[in-house]
C-alpha cells in the first residue's frame, strides 16, 4: 500500500453504500478507478467494517450496470438495471468522446457535447431520486468556454449547471475550468475544479531525466492572460520565473466568430538557454501553443514542454508532428480525462498523464465525508516528487 494511501486514514463512516455508472464516454476511465477503489477498500482494515453502517463496504466493483440507448429516430433513453435506493451515486461523463456513434435514420452520427450531457440528465431522470446523494465528475465542463457574455448570447454553462442542482445533483467536480467563476451560478452547491498540477510535474520528471529545477535553467509561460493563475501557481511552487503572451487581436473584423489574433506579444525576462513549461487548460486546435513556442524558440529558449489538461487537437496533429520535427516543442503533456486518440497516444513527442488514481481518490475521501482540500491544493506532494528527482529517486520505468 502507498504511503499516501497509509495517510488517507479514512475512519469516518461512509455517506451511502458506493456506486459509480461512468457512462459509455467514460467506459475506460471508470474501470480503472473502480480497480483502486477496489484495492483500496479490500487492504483497508475498519474496527466498525462488519457495523450496518459498513454494509456494501467490499465489494467486487463499484460500477453499477446502465445504458443509453438510441432510437432509430436519433432519440434515446437511460436505463440503470440495478438498485440506487440510499446510494451515494457518482456519474463519470466525457462530453468530449467523439468517438462513440449512433444510427440517426441509417446515419453514423458522431455524438457531441450535447449528446453526452442528454445521455448524463437521463442517467439521473433514471435514479428518480432515489439515490442517497449524487455527485457528477464532468472532467471537461459542458459549455465551459461559453462562461461568459459578450452580446446578446446564450449563457450555455451556466444554464446547465442550474439545471442539474435542479434535477437532484449535489455535487459537481471538474478539471481545469475554463472560468471558475461559472459556480456563481450555483452557489449554494458543491462545485470543485481540480488542477492536474501535480500530475503533470511528476509525469515530466518521470520521462526526462536532466532537468535542472531552479530559476537560472527553468521558466513558466503562459500563453496568454487568462490562464495566469495557472502559470502563477507552478512557478511559486517550482521557485521559478514566469512570463506571459498577450494576444494582440484586430477588433475591426470577425473570423469564425472571434477577433483574429495578429500577433503574440510577450512580456517576461530573458529566455535564452532555459527550459520552458507553457501550460494552458485545453489544446484545440494547437495554433496559440505552437506560435508561442516558436516564438520563445526565437527569442533562444532551451527545450520547451507543453502541459495541458484537455488535448483537445480538433485540427489533427500534423501541426505538432511538424512543430515536434521542427525542434519547437520537446514533449506535450496532457490528461486521460477525455477521449485520446491511439494516434496521440503513439506519438514520440507526447506524455500522457493517467488521472484515474487520482479520482479514485477523491471518490473514496468524498464518500466518507472527508475533507478533499490536500487534494485540490498539492503543495506538499510537489515538493516531495522534485526531492525524490533531485535525490535520483525518479526514472521511467
Amino acid at each position: 500500500m502507498s504511503k499516501r494511501e497509509e495517510k488517507r486514514d479514512l475512519q469516518t463512516i461512509p455517506v451511502g453504500s458506493l456506486g459509480m455508472i461512468p457512462l459509455q464516454s467514460c467506459s475506460e476511465m471508470g474501470k480503472k478507478v473502480d480497480y483502486y477503489l477496489v484495492k483500496w477498500r479490500t487492504e483497508r482494515e475498519h474496527e466498525h467494517q462488519d457495523s450496518l453502517a459498513f454494509a456494501g463496504y467490499q465489494r467486487d466493483s463499484y460500477i453499477l450496470s446502465s445504458h443509453t440507448p438510441r432510437f432509430g429516430s436519433g432519440e434515446g433513453k437511460g436505463v440503470i438495471l440495478e438498485s440506487v435506493r440510499g446510494i451515494d451515486l457518482y456519474i463519470l461523463v466525457d462530453v468530449c468522446n467523439y468517438s462513440i456513434t449512433y444510427s440517426l435514420s441509417g446515419h453514423q452520427n458522431h455524438m457531441s457535447p450535447d449528446d453526452h450531457y442528454q445521455d448524463l440528465k437521463r442517467i439521473i431522470a433514471a435514479v428518480g431520486g432515489k439515490a442517497r446523494r449524487i455527485t457528477v465528475i464532468m472532467p471537461f465542463l459542458y459549455e465551459s468556454r461559453q462562461h461568459k457574455r459578450t452580446s446578446r448570447e446564450s449563457l450555455d454553462c451556466a444554464l446547465a449547471l442550474q439545471e442539474l442542482v435542479s434535477m437532484g445533483v449535489d455535487n459537481i467536480i471538474t478539471f481545469d475550468a475554463h472560468d471558475p467563476r461559472v459556480q456563481n451560478a450555483i452557489p449554494l452547491h458543491g462545485f470543485e475544479t481540480v488542477q492536474p498540477s501535480y500530475q503533470f510535474i511528476k509525469n515530466l520528471l518521470k520521462n526526462i531525466s536532466d532537468l535542472q529545477i531552479d530559476a537560472d535553467h527553468m521558466m513558466v509561460i503562459s500563453p496568454d492572460e487568462g490562464g495566469m493563475g495557472r502559470a502563477i501557481y507552478i512557478a511559486n511552487v517550482l521557485g521559478l520565473d514566469m512570463g506571459m503572451f498577450y494576444k494582440r487581436r484586430d477588433y475591426t473584423k470577425i473570423v469564425n466568430g472571434r477577433n483574429p489574433i495578429i500577433a503574440h506579444e510577450f512580456l517576461g525576462t530573458n529566455v535564452e538557454g532555459k527550459d520552458m513549461i507553457i501550460i494552458d487548460d485545453m489544446i484545440s486546435s494547437g495554433e496559440s501553443v505552437i506560435e508561442v513556442a516558436a516564438a520563445l524558440k526565437e527569442r533562444k529558449a532551451n527545450r520547451i514542454f507543453v502541459f495541458s489538461t484537455f488535448g483537445l487537437f480538433t485540427n489533427g496533429l500534423s501541426k505538432f508532428d511538424e512543430a515536434y520535427n521542427k525542434g519547437y516543442i520537446t514533449k506535450v503533456l496532457t490528461t486521460n480525462l477525455i477521449y485520446q486518440t491511439p494516434d496521440l497516444l503513439s506519438r514520440e513527442w507526447y506524455i500522457n498523464c493517467d488521472m484515474s488514481k487520482y479520482i479514485a481518490y477523491i471518490i473514496d475521501t468524498l464518500n466518507h465525508d472527508s475533507s478533499i482540500s490536500d487534494l485540490l491544493v498539492p503543495n506538499e506532494r510537489i515538493q516531495n516528487v522534485v526531492t525524490r528527482y533531485k535525490a535520483g529517486e525518479m526514472h521511467q520505468k
